[in-house]
């Protein structure tokens, strides 16, 4: 019987500089966030230190007494793990560990460790391996004793680990064979793109900050059974379903990982393929925590993810989640979108409303209209019941009288037969 394996126990850390952009500083609301990252990863934290200063030391990012203060910390807590809330040059990582004498980590690291554990399809595993590769690449001089601890616990997880003791040029052979084999992957998925372009399927994607509710809404909308739970990145992998429009008409629903601040550019780049499933959308659905103190700013991060992205999709819906633990939206929050409406995916208030506003937004929206089809050309009604929302028929003298649900271009076949209702 293997025996179980000892959580980590990790202290926290950051720099507070006061920078007037709170999404690319250390405050309360990023160490809240880091904790639930570290417990995500599987860890337990038993410590937290956040140094006032104007910007981090060059060297070791906190100062010299701060640097004391975490030594003596780890060694009176029993912490094996520093996490830091901010991106780490090798070298900082290894003066850090030099001089406090505990291993370190920083926040990209432990987001891809996070990844690396919940990736399950063979893309998602070349994504976070590719991300893994180039974000350690340039810190291989100042990784030498991580190196020696693989598989020794949080940040030395995932399909690349065995990797990160070859040479700088075994690992930069590795990262373009897996370009290679996503650059397959994507040229599928564009693919797939073009065949539901080609049959005519609109597809709406849901973005949003991670843990928002996406999978959960989807689950509601579509009936599917995606895994959903209340943690950060429960998904990865995009999964896409079918939705049945009420006029008739057939979509796909699209789900998406989750965004959050100061994610990796390295992940970002390695799941573009990905995210650009999204961004090729008809319509983006950005589902957002509405009972989130943060909501606000988790908006400006997707909205700003989605514009490095490239995102085109003409039609954005805010569709702003937990509407039953959440106080009403007053005034309207600030953010890029065309629509929104309030919903819960855990009672469904509100589904009804957001689906009226997606089919609306959807292209080849169907519209009422009235026909009249002699008996000569019978045929035409025929075919019309085949494929299309009858929604009454009548017989007169001079033909039968159809009322239907008709798109902009079966209405341009149909221009000669069209009558007043």
């Amino acid at each position: 019987m293997t025996p179980e394996k000892e959580t980590e126990r990790v202290i926290l850390c950051g720099v507070h500089t006061g920078c007037p952009d709170p999404l690319a500083d250390t405050t309360d609301e990023t160490m809240a966030e880091l904790r639930e990252l570290a417990k995500t990863a599987g860890a337990e934290v038993v410590g937290e230190m956040v140094q006032n200063r104007d910007k981090p030391e060059g060297a070791t990012y906190f100062g010299e007494g701060k640097i004391a203060e975490l030594k003596a910390a780890a060694q009176a807590l029993g912490a094996t793990l520093a996490i830091f809330d901010a991106e780490l040059s090798g070298s900082q990582i290894r003066n850090i560990e030099d001089a406090a004498d505990i291993r370190v980590i920083d926040r990209s690291t432990l987001i891809l460790d996070i990844f690396a554990q919940r990736a399950r399809s063979k893309e998602g595993k070349l994504q976070v391996e590719l991300a893994q590769l180039r974000y350690n690449l340039p810190r291989l001089i100042g990784l030498g004793n991580q190196l020696s601890r693989l598989g020794g616990g949080i940040g030395t997880r995932g399909p690349g680990e065995t990797k990160l003791e070859s040479d700088r040029r075994h690992i930069r052979r590795r990262i373009e064979a897996l370009e290679n084999e996503l650059a397959e992957v994507e040229k599928h998925r564009e693919l797939q793109r073009r065949r539901r372009a080609k049959d005519g399927a609109a597809t709406a994607a849901l973005v949003g900050y991670t843990n928002a509710g996406k999978s959960s809404l989807m689950n509601r909308i579509v009936g599917s059974d995606i895994f959903a739970e209340n943690m950060l990145f429960a998904t990865l992998d995009p999964t896409v379903r079918a939705l049945s429009l009420s006029d008739g008409r057939n979509a796909c629903l699209i789900d998406t990982v989750g965004f959050i601040r100061k994610l990796p550019h390295h992940l970002v780049k390695a799941f573009r393929s990905t995210l650009e499933e999204a961004c090729e959308a008809d319509v983006l659905l950005h589902v957002i925590d509405s009972s989130d103190p943060e909501m606000q700013n988790h908006i400006r991060v997707v909205d700003g993810l989605l514009s490095e992205l490239g995102c085109r999709a003409e039609r954005i819906i805010a569709v702003f989640n937990k509407s039953d633990i959440a106080p009403p939206l007053s005034p309207r929050p600030e953010g890029n979108y065309t629509d929104y409406v309030s919903v819960s995916a855990v009672t469904g208030d509100g589904i009804r409303d957001l689906l009226a506003i997606l089919e609306d937004a959807l292209p080849g929206k169907k519209r009422e209209i009235t026909v009249l089809i002699p008996y000569d050309k019978s045929g035409v009604a025929a075919r019309l019941h085949e494929s299309e929302v009858i929604i009454s028929e009548s017989y007169g003298e001079k033909g039968t009288r159809l009322t239907l649900l008709a798109d902009t271009a079966l209405r341009a076949k149909l221009a000669e037969f069209e009558v007043t209702p």
